[in-house]
């Protein structure tokens, strides 16, 4: 028998779109709670067609379910309502009322026109937890400007730090591979929405949260923030490399690429007998880590030059045997067939009527007690719209007949 979830009888109204919201919504549904996900009637999360690729049903015809979708909806119910209308605002304002959190990221102001607005719902609903993410947030000079991941990592400083210096082949300023402002805002959001749940178990009070996607990327720009407001020096790009801690980057192999991260000085010294240089270790220029830091490039070539004689494989098991901390890199299909990831159970499939089995990449949270369970694939547009309606609601099959033929929902 399955666990309940820890969050089971939490229930989330989710309107947000695209990514940062959708992933809070469904690290909150892993976790237990019920989450309704609002979408526009005819089309729904604009990421439903931000593909190829888009999963195919069982005949192999496309479904409107692209991947990027699939990544940030799974164990939600699909609800379409045009909140454009006034019986769709009410259909939402009651949702609300049957709900302990709303997820939003509407611009700042956008919901007030619908009356969906933290400040109007509250005074129906003032246990509700209300959760707002924009760009930059609810006040400042840029708060009425739209936000994007994309951008939000140059403004919040991440791509300053990634990529290859100017003067090297390839540099220039890089973003990272996955939208992290937008990621790292979801959970975020989450964390917020726990805390909020707290409170409100201790006082009965929901509360309003204003989170940034600009603000939260500042926040995770962790050591490297750190290091300028400390040393007033503005960091710049290294590539692969650290700017804390030497060795600890990238290295070309006979065959590939490897990743040495050596954390400390006794892992340099096994290094240095790894690689036939023991002096190394009793060299001032290199026998702390912070003389390491201070002339790495007197130490990074010379020791690139021993990694470059044998096998990626090969390094892979020295280091491991010698216990110094090292990695492949990894394309996605390694990643998957990664004996680790694999035992780990990394790569999930849900059932879905009509398409068959759903892909998905697992939570990474793992509960002894209460652990993290799929209950649903992520949902077609306006799948539950009939059952969350009637469930909640208590509308019949008459009235939900005519809020679908005025377009309502």
């Amino acid at each position: 028998m399955i666990a309940a979830g820890a969050l089971a009888g939490v229930r989330v109204l989710d309107l947000s779109r695209i990514l940062a919201g959708p992933w809070a919504g469904q690290t909150l549904a892993d976790l237990g709670a019920e989450v309704i996900k609002i979408e526009r009637p005819g089309a729904g999360d604009d990421t439903r067609h931000w593909g190829p690729p888009y999963l195919h049903d069982r005949e192999g015809k496309p479904t409107d379910q692209s991947a990027y979708f699939l990544a940030a909806n799974r164990g939600k119910r699909s609800v379409a309502i045009d909140i454009g209308q006034a019986q769709g605002q009410v259909l939402v304002n009651d949702l609300a009322g049957c709900c302990d959190v709303l997820i939003e990221n509407f611009k700042v102001g956008g919901l007030a026109r619908y009356g969906l607005d933290y400040a109007t719902l509250s005074v129906r609903h003032p246990g509700l937890v209300y959760c707002s993410i924009t760009g930059f947030g609810q006040d400042g000079p840029y708060r009425d400007r739209p936000g994007y991941d994309f951008m939000i990592q140059a403004m919040g400083g991440l791509m300053s730090v990634t990529g290859e210096a100017d003067d090297l082949p390839g540099g220039g300023p890089q973003k990272a591979g996955v939208a992290l402002a937008d990621v790292l805002t979801g959970l975020y959001a989450a964390i917020a929405v726990l805390a909020a749940l707290r409170h409100r178990e201790s006082t009965g009070e929901g509360q309003y949260i204003d989170l940034a996607l600009l603000d939260v990327q500042v926040a995770c720009m962790a050591n490297q923030a750190m290091n300028y407001l400390v040393s007033d020096e503005v960091p710049g790009r290294l590539g692969n490399a650290h700017p804390n801690i030497v060795p600890y980057q990238a290295f070309a192999s006979a065959d590939g690429h490897l990743i040495v991260a050596v954390g400390n000085d006794t892992q340099f010294q096994r290094l240095c007998d790894l690689v036939g240089e023991p002096d190394w270790a009793e060299d001032a220029r290199f026998a702390t880590n912070a003389a390491r830091v201070h002339n790495r490039e007197a130490l990074v070539p010379a020791l690139a030059e021993h990694l470059r004689l044998r096998s990626t494989d090969d390094w892979l098991a020295a280091l491991e045997q010698a216990g110094i901390p090292g990695g492949p890199i990894n394309t996605l299909d390694r990643v998957f067939s990664d004996p680790q990831a694999q035992a780990r159970g990394l790569r999930v499939e849900l059932e879905q009527p009509g398409v068959g089995p759903v892909p998905t990449v697992a939570s990474p949270l793992r509960l002894s007690a209460t652990p993290v369970a799929y209950q649903r694939p992520p949902p077609r547009l306006g799948e539950h719209t009939r059952e969350v309606l009637e469930e909640l609601l208590g509308l019949d099959a008459v009235r939900l007949d005519e809020l679908a033929a005025h377009g309502v929902i």
